[in-house]
């Protein structure tokens, strides 16, 4: 008999988080039938111009709890307090 998809679920989260991040992209992976070249290149020149953009001190990171709060109490920006 095989597993269910919730068996496995439940299996995969007594991972450690680096295989459990492993395996995630691994299934997002085999969902995507062909590799879109465009939007890799895309990506490359988001990433570089992110990248860029620190490097040069156009702007900052944040802490990821600043990131959090904004992102679950709908802020806007950093808080100035």
């Amino acid at each position: 008999m095989e597993p269910t998809a919730q068996q496995l679920f439940d299996s995969a989260l007594h991972l450690p988080d680096a295989e459990r991040a492993e395996l995630a992209a691994r299934l997002i992976e085999s969902l995507d039938s062909q590799i879109d070249e465009d939007l890799d290149v895309a990506w490359d020149a988001e990433i570089r111009s992110r990248l860029n953009e620190l490097d040069s001190g156009k702007v900052a990171t944040i802490p990821w709890a600043e990131a959090r709060r904004m992102i679950m109490g709908g802020q806007h920006g950093p808080s100035t307090d």
